[in-house]
């Protein structure tokens, strides 16, 4: 039924492009500023969704084969990924067991075993403590007790899920909606890493306003690539999960001549892709499809956040492809830095002031409404039973 929902979704998108039209949200919102910039609500947003919810913690491609690992801090908690010899891919709590040290600097590779830098205790690629430097003068441990702290952890369209809460039961059924079965048309899962990159931003909820907004795109991107693109959008939504799409996207628009049965995945699965509370999925054509995959979370305050940037595509480049990649890579560091980030760097500064009670979201910014809904639902569930009530409540919201 995918298919399907991909040509039902393409269907409603090209009615609008005929008729010049874009659905739109029922009234103007207001957000308060101290969503952006409270402490006690960003700590709120820490502890009640960062550290709760199912997160994507990196494209699959990102650990391509056995031995690999990622090291990574992810809302302040610091992360070890790594695929065993079994092919399968584990989370852990950076940390080692005897006196909490950091067992992996930040970063990716290839590694038999994680050994701390601290005192030099070994784990293996399940986790496992393999050895204590010392260990008779040390004394008498129960080492199957003292591995790496799992997290929970599972693989599914293409991307590595997981939870911060070691105690947490990973459910991505009723998280994604079947949202999981849409993206998997995208084939992230069959892709390569061409590329990574990172940058630092605004409070995570300035900055992901930003990837749930085609509104600014001609103004702000005016020199880059706005002139392009209009202001206009469609969403669709899988609970807090949402696609966005342009109701004149020119990949679209030529369905229109087309038969149904050419319409491929590719042809069908453009614009946005977001997965909540900070994936945006982006596709570029350098030759090929290239796939910007961006990972958001919140830095260590309120005022910033850290955006990892994973580039992918379907095919192994060439030497003159690769070039092309870097050279789009480049340039889009210059976008989502120099444009997007630094002006959300400036909304945050000037919503510090408190000139503004409120900011605005308009009818023809759902995405946003909808974004800032689950924020505020999620924050306010002050327990396990509340946290499940707000989930259950979640619907697959169509464009209409």
């Amino acid at each position: 039924m995918t298919r399907a929902d991909l040509v039902a979704m393409a269907q409603r998108t090209l009615a609008h492009a005929r008729a010049g039209t874009a659905p739109l949200a029922e009234s103007v919102v207001e957000v308060p500023t101290r969503t952006y910039v409270d402490p006690n609500q960003w700590a709120l947003e820490m502890d009640r969704i960062w550290r709760r919810v199912p997160l994507v913690l990196a494209p699959s491609v990102a650990l391509p084969e056995a031995g690999s690992y990622v090291a990574l801090d992810v809302a302040e908690v610091p992360v070890l990924l790594s695929r065993g010899a079994d092919g399968e891919v584990r989370a852990f709590v950076n940390s080692c067991a005897h006196r909490g040290a950091i067992v992996m600097e930040e970063g990716h590779g290839i590694a038999r075993r994680f050994t701390c830098p601290y005192h030099g205790w070994s784990y293996d690629q399940d986790g496992a403590l393999g050895g204590i430097l010392d260990r008779e003068a040390f004394g008498e441990i129960e080492v199957d007790c003292h591995g790496l702290t799992a997290l929970p952890c599972e693989e599914r369209a293409g991307f590595v899920w997981g939870s911060l809460d070691p105690q947490a039961e990973l459910d991505l059924d009723a998280w994604l909606l079947g949202y999981d079965d849409v993206l998997d048309h995208l084939g992230l899962a069959g892709c390569h890493l061409v590329g990574r990159q990172e940058v630092a931003g605004p409070n995570w909820k300035v900055a992901y306003d930003g990837y749930l907004d085609f509104y600014h795109l001609p103004i702000l991107h005016k020199d880059s690539f706005g002139p392009d693109y209009s202001n206009k959008a469609c969403y669709d939504a899988w609970g807090p999960h949402q696609r966005l799409l342009q109701p004149d996207d020119r990949v679209i628009a030529a369905l229109d001549t087309m038969p149904e049965d050419d319409w491929t995945d590719e042809k069908l699965t453009g614009g946005v892709w977001t997965v909540f509370p900070g994936i945006s999925v982006a596709s570029f054509d350098v030759g090929g499809r290239m796939f910007m995959v961006s990972v958001l979370s919140p830095g260590s305050a309120v005022g910033s956040s850290r955006t990892v940037q994973y580039f992918l595509a379907p095919f192994v480049p060439d030497e003159e492809q690769q070039r092309a990649i870097d050279k789009r890579i480049e340039f889009l560091l210059g976008v989502v830095r120099d444009e997007d980030y630094a002006t959300g760097l400036r909304i945050q500064r000037a919503l510090a002031t408190g000139a503004k009670d409120h900011v605005l979201f308009g009818r023809n910014e759902a995405g946003g409404q909808r974004f800032h809904e689950w924020v505020e639902a999620l924050v306010g569930a002050d327990d396990a039973a509340a946290l499940a009530s707000v989930v259950a409540t979640a619907d697959v919201v169509h464009q209409p």
